[in-house]
Parts: structure tokens; C-alpha cells; sequence
């Protein structure tokens, strides 16, 4: 059988994952804090028929060998972590991140778990949690009697009360050494591996983790013109793929009939 046939089929095999990928975004554009994925492609091993330094005379060598690649397999996926556009919802409760950081949230295992997602709402005890439910860590009370909350750029949470203005807690952010490591879990929630490194807790606006926009959330950094365009060419990629199988199809047929 022609090499063609399974070359091509990891070629239809990688653009159809990179169709999943894309599908995935275009789906997540209005997720808040969504952060869109890109797929990673390598090339597969080389059947190599002649070596590059093989000598063909006395005293010369070939400047040229003669590979035959196998085809592409997807390396990886990465996330691609750049700041998103804000959308003001007038909500006290909402807030942006402007930069590199992450909020900390507990399951209910008690399990930590980072998120983007700024729409936090307040539970029956009055915590601050998402809109899973999940408590913000450190855990933030807000005063059954507030009138309204004001999250400050640095993190500084109050309330306002009858008896006044008073801070309730500060948000912190986190921090990764190589934010692409972490798992995604679905929810907009990130799990910490070994490849994102250690998270690192740090103020709002300071040690490299961006400031708060209050009354604001972040949306999806999906832009859908490029998606678009990228699901334009992974079809093409497929659809030429696939053209490969077919003509190497019909050289078989031809080496048959002249069998006949």
C-alpha cells in the first residue's frame, strides 16, 4: 500500500483535532476570563532511505540524503493567557483582573483550584463565592446590614454600612511560573500541576500581578475573525489531506488495470 495513504490520515487526524480546538473557542466567546486554546503540531519519524553524509565516490559525499516523513501528529495544547477586553456591569461584586494573576477558590473537598472569572456573588452567610458557589480564599464575610461593596484596584475589599465604611478582607492574586501548565477543569476554574509550577500569592498592581477593575468582568480573549479564519484553513488542510488519499487511491487503480 501506497505511504501516502497513512501520511495523509495523520494530516485529516491533526486538522480534525485542530477543528475540535477551535470549535471549543468560538464556543467559550462570552465566557468570562475564557482563555483560548492553540493547538501545537510536530512531525512524525522519517524513513531514511539514504543518509545526508553517505559517500558515493571516492572522497565525496552526498550534500543530500533522501527522507520520506511519516506524516503530523499534535504535540500539545497551550492556553494562551492574554488579557481579554473588559465589560462593565455596574455589579459591586464584579471585578477584572488587569494583568497576570488569578483568584483562589475552595471546593467543597477542599481542594484549591484558580480561576479568572470575576462575578462573585454572596452565599446565605453572606461569603464571598463564585457563581458555582466555590468560596473565594481567604475567605471574604460581607456584613448582612452592607448597603453596597467596593472593591478597591489593590485588592482592599469594604463595605458600607449604616455605621460606615469598614474593611471586610482583601483579594489576593496568584501567580504561575508557567501559567500553559495549569489543567484546565471546566467551570473556568485551573488546577496547579507540576508544569505550572507552584502558585505565588501577591497583592493587586504589585510583583507582577495586574491591578482590580471593580464593577467590570473580563471577557473571552477569543477573537472569532481569527478563529474563523483559522477553521478555514484546518478545512482546506483536511480537505487536501484527503485529495492525497484519493489520488493515491487511483494510482492503485491504474496499477491494477494494467494487471488486467
Amino acid at each position: 500500500m501506497l505511504k501516502a495513504f497513512s501520511t495523509a490520515a495523520t494530516g485529516m487526524e491533526a486538522q480534525q483535532t485542530m477543528i475540535d480546538a477551535i470549535a471549543n473557542n468560538l464556543a467559550n466567546v462570552n465566557t468570562n476570563g475564557f482563555k483560548r486554546t492553540q493547538i501545537n503540531f510536530q512531525d512524525l519519524l522519517y524513513l531514511k532511505m539514504r543518509e545526508a553524509d553517505r559517500e558515493v565516490a571516492t572522497g565525496v559525499t552526498a550534500p543530500s540524503g533522501l527522507e520520506i516523513g511519516s506524516g503530523v501528529r499534535v504535540a500539545s495544547t497551550t492556553r494562551n493567557f492574554t488579557v481579554g477586553d473588559v465589560q462593565s456591569t455596574g455589579s459591586d461584586l464584579d471585578v477584572a483582573i488587569q494583568g497576570d494573576g488569578f483568584f483562589k477558590v475552595i471546593l467543597p473537598s477542599g481542594e484549591e483550584r484558580y480561576t479568572r472569572d470575576g462575578a462573585f456573588q454572596k452565599d446565605a452567610n453572606g461569603l464571598l463565592v463564585t457563581a458555582s458557589g466555590y468560596q473565594i480564599s481567604p475567605g471574604i464575610t460581607i456584613p448582612q446590614d452592607a448597603m453596597s461593596v467596593d472593591i478597591a484596584s489593590d485588592g482592599t475589599v469594604s463595605a458600607i454600612t449604616p455605621a460606615g465604611k469598614q474593611v471586610i478582607g482583601m483579594l489576593e492574586l496568584y501567580r504561575f511560573p508557567n501559567a500553559a501548565g495549569l489543567s484546565s477543569e471546566g467551570g473556568n476554574l485551573y488546577r496547579e500541576t507540576e508544569a505550572s509550577g507552584a502558585a505565588v500569592a501577591g497583592k493587586a498592581g504589585e510583583l507582577g500581578c495586574g491591578s482590580l477593575l471593580s464593577k467590570y468582568l473580563e471577557k473571552s480573549n477569543v477573537e472569532m475573525v481569527t478563529e474563523l479564519v483559522n477553521l478555514i484553513n484546518a478545512q482546506r488542510a483536511y480537505e487536501i489531506n484527503s485529495r492525497t488519499i484519493r489520488t493515491g487511491d487511483n494510482i492503485l487503480q491504474q496499477l491494477s488495470q494494467l494487471v488486467r
